[in-house]
């Protein structure tokens, strides 16, 4: 006897126009493991269009809406009909401003959230992760898909054991709406784990222009923000000692190259515990 095969997994991606979303959904019709269910898009004027044809593919029966949480609603109860190991998974990649609600509406109706817009704070994402562990319901907030970015994260943290001083800089187009970016952040902070203090001077520095040495956190990190039409995404960090610097840096050329992460990322996000901060923690 032969087992069934497994039900694919039923996706919703808020944001469906956007730069990543309309990459997401994409990715998602073309896998053999997930089925798109909803395209949300809250300030199209293409309501009802079919997101195949708007996105120039197929035509995939699915019908712009700007009704967030009637999709959600509508999701959560094909779970009720299904069982909840066949949750549905919210993919959103919108706006700072929104992305705190979304997550939260996400976790009440019972769909596990994958976030991809940044913005996020800390106080922020500790109050999802609770909200998250009363309702037994698990997520990923993923400031970047990039298993390449996941690497150079890796290395920076490694790199701080030897290096006192640390710069970092971040390089988006000029349509992103947070600075710096969550990716450099989280950048920052997994570097900041080692528990040290950086760039410590003898000399009293001062900007004749405002800004131009970058933000400053606690830790003593520098994070510089660039904003250009041409760019994707890129950052660098730069260390640097007596007689040498070391400098790592990771360049995306086009947005699928985030892809493969956010489909692992569906996959993975409905058998993990909790809300987890990374993609380091799924792979």
């Amino acid at each position: 006897m032969t087992s069934s095969s497994p039900k694919p997994i039923n996706v919703l991606v808020a944001g469906a126009l956007g730069r990543m979303g309309s990459e997401v959904i994409k990715a998602v019709n073309h896998s053999s493991d997930c089925r798109l269910i909803a395209a949300i898009e809250t300030n199209s004027d293409k309501e009802g269009f079919d997101i195949g044809t708007a996105l120039g593919i197929n035509e995939i029966n699915i019908p712009i809406t700007s009704d967030f949480e009637g999709a959600l609603c509508s999701a959560s109860q094909s779970v009720r009909d299904s069982g909840p190991e066949n949750a549905a998974v919210l993919v959103d990649f919108t706006h700072p401003s929104v992305a705190y609600e979304h997550t939260r509406a996400s976790i009440a109706y019972g769909i596990h959230p994958v976030i991809g817009t940044t913005g996020l704070d800390s106080d922020q994402i500790n109050s999802l992760k609770e909200f998250a562990k009363k309702a037994s319901i698990s997520g990923a907030i993923i400031p970047n898909f990039s298993v390449g970015m996941v690497l150079l994260q890796q290395a920076a943290a490694a790199a701080a054991s030897f290096y006192d001083h640390a710069e970092l800089i971040e390089l988006h187009h000029n349509q992103k709406a947070d600075a710096p970016s969550g990716t450099c952040i989280k950048t920052a902070e997994l570097i900041e784990d080692l528990g040290k203090e950086f760039n410590h001077t003898d000399i009293t520095e001062k900007e004749t222009a405002a800004g131009c040495r970058g933000s400053l956190r606690t830790s003593g990190l520098r994070i510089h923000s660039i904003r250009l039409p041409g760019l994707v995404a890129h950052q660098e960090v730069l260390f640097g000692a007596p007689g040498e610097t070391y400098s790592l840096r990771h360049d995306t050329i086009q947005r699928s190259a985030y892809m493969p992460g956010v489909l692992h990322t569906i996959r993975k996000v409905r058998n993990i515990e909790g809300l987890v901060y990374g993609l380091e923690r799924l792979i």
